[in-house]
């Protein structure tokens, strides 16, 4: 793994601009009303790594757990430590969220912990974005965009899924009680943005930056 190609995709001196930096979320977030049923917050500019090993190798899981502290995640379900997630995605894949800034270093060390395995890891982090939805009204505004189950008995804490969204995809995250997160591509940013907004309109919305 040694002869592979590793770059820093985000350098210091270079400007990052999220999916939706022209919708202007930070100036709309002074203008927030406090009692909106909904609170909308863009978790721009994270880093964002996809994972693909043997789930079944324990040295491929010892040495994920090494270099992030974290257990794979089986189906349908992600694991948090403060602001690093690590989800499921498929059989032999997964999705790792890092703080922003620590991509980088974050795929250097699983690189090194996996040396010699039959691995990927790929950074994405400028192809999509993370919508957190929160608030009394999050869940119905769900219900209006999904056919997916997401009732509490169907679709707990801790659990992730790729699913339709309006009539575009995304992947749900309920990642705490009254509080989800919409894995969003670079390219439908627009769209759900737009979307959320008409959603929202009977119970208020309101964004957090």
């Amino acid at each position: 793994m040694s002869n592979v190609n590793v770059y820093k995709q985000r350098p210091e001196k270079a400007q990052a601009e999220s999916p939706l930096f022209h919708a202007g979320l930070d100036e709309l977030a002074r203008k927030g009303k406090s009692s909106a049923g909904v609170i909308l917050r863009e978790r721009k500019l994270l880093g964002h790594l996809v994972i693909r090993g043997d789930a079944k190798d324990p040295a491929f899981a010892g040495g994920v757990h090494s270099a992030l502290g974290l257990e794979l995640p089986v189906a349908l379900t992600l694991v948090a430590s403060g602001d690093t997630s690590l989800q499921w995605l498929g059989p032999d894949e997964w999705l790792l969220i890092v703080p922003s800034g620590e991509e980088f270093a974050t795929e250097q060390r699983l690189r090194k912990a996996l040396e010699g395995q039959h691995i990927s890891v790929v950074n994405v982090s400028g192809g999509q974005t993370v919508l957190e939805l929160s608030g009394a009204h999050a869940r119905e505004v769900l219900m209006k965009s999904t056919s997916y189950d997401v009732h509490p008995s169907n679709f707990p804490v801790g659990k992730a899924v790729g699913t339709n969204f309006a009539k575009s995809q995304l992947v749900i995250r309920h990642t705490g009680e009254d509080t989800w997160e919409l894995l969003v591509r670079r390219s439908f940013a627009d769209y759900i943005w737009l979307w959320l907004q008409d959603a929202s309109a009977e119970f208020g919305l309101a964004v957090k930056a």
